[in-house]
């Protein structure tokens, strides 16, 4: 009789949840999208693969890159706004699409803020400004200021899209020196390089991972990083300050984020999934060798950045009067 009651209590008791149960340790269930928002071979697919590669073998389920190009990542912003909170849509993206365009475009169709969950600030790298080694026959800031000046109307630079931080970059750029090439926008800073380096274009301000070994192997020429020291990648390339454009540092970045009303338990433990195949040493190698710091911060930390990273280029946009196209 004792027995039959005490099965009788223990089949009232409510049981958690089954969602519930699933938000941390029993994720993933089923393969992982991890979504990109430009083409392939840029920084942020760099990133994007870099992570999926190592969370595939720590998670033992399938983690995907998925590239979702258009409109500077709001193709892609929408696809994961309107994914499931589960874990099983991830987005890496740039400062450009999770800071910039804020600013940029009034009517963007999603708000990094409200509808996207912080993960992590994954990488920063400085920007470099470059040049076709063939067609461009300068070595030096000055060099190339003079002869954009004197080529007015025949000279362009690509960008990864309208309100990447290397088409802001030169804008500013622009603004200093009183030159005005063309832009001509890409879908991914690899789409930008090639067409660089093809010479359809003659100049860029590119993230460093995406150029450094074009440098390296002399396609491009490097006039300049807009970092505050010089890069290890690239020691002997000189900072905008050393060339003689002073205060001109612009840090590039690349963060995790998913979608908004994850439940805590859940953002915890994909953040440590993401972090942990972030900071894998042979993915800090890798991605150090091609000009990216890892960060690998935690989502307080990265939401507090973001939002600082906001309002920098909110006043950037205002005082240099950009217009999206």
């Amino acid at each position: 009789m004792r027995r039959r009651s005490l099965l009788a209590g223990l089949a009232a008791t409510p049981l958690l949840p089954a969602p519930a149960r699933a938000q941390g340790a029993e994720w993933p269930t089923r393969p992982v999208t991890v979504v990109v928002p430009f083409v392939a071979g840029g920084p942020s697919d760099i990133v994007a693969r870099s992570i999926a590669n190592r969370m595939a073998q720590s998670l033992g389920q399938p983690v995907v890159a998925e590239n979702r190009p258009g409109a500077n990542g709001e193709v892609a912003a929408r696809q994961v706004v309107r994914a499931a909170p589960d874990g099983h849509t991830l987005f890496v993206g740039s400062i450009g699409v999770f800071a910039i365009n804020t600013a940029l475009r009034p009517n963007l169709g999603y708000d990094p803020i409200r509808e996207l969950a912080p993960v992590t600030l994954a990488v920063t790298t400085p920007n470099v400004l470059v040049v076709n080694a063939e067609r461009v026959p300068v070595r030096t800031l000055p060099e190339l200021v003079a002869w954009l000046r004197a080529n007015v109307g025949r000279t362009s630079y690509s960008t990864s899209g309208v309100g990447s931080s290397d088409h802001l970059t030169m804008e500013l750029f622009k603004q200093r020196t009183g030159t005005d090439p063309v832009h001509v926008p890409y879908q991914g800073g690899a789409a930008a390089a090639t067409d660089l380096i093809a010479g359809n274009v003659q100049l860029s301000f590119q993230n460093l991972g995406t150029v450094a070994a074009h440098i390296q192997g002399g396609r491009l020429r490097a006039i300049c990083v807009t970092s505050e020291a010089r890069n290890r990648i690239l020691p002997d390339v000189p900072t905008a300050a050393e060339a003689g454009l002073a205060d001109f540092v612009v840090t590039s970045w690349q963060a995790v984020m998913a979608p908004a009303a994850m439940p805590e338990a859940l953002l915890a433990r994909v953040h440590g999934a993401v972090v942990e195949a972030l900071k894998h040493p042979e993915n800090v190698q890798r991605l150090n060798a091609i000009g990216f710091d890892v960060v690998g911060n935690s989502p307080a930390e990265y939401r507090s950045f973001q939002q600082a990273e906001i309002e920098r280029w909110r006043q950037v946009v205002r005082t240099a009067n950009i217009r999206a196209e």
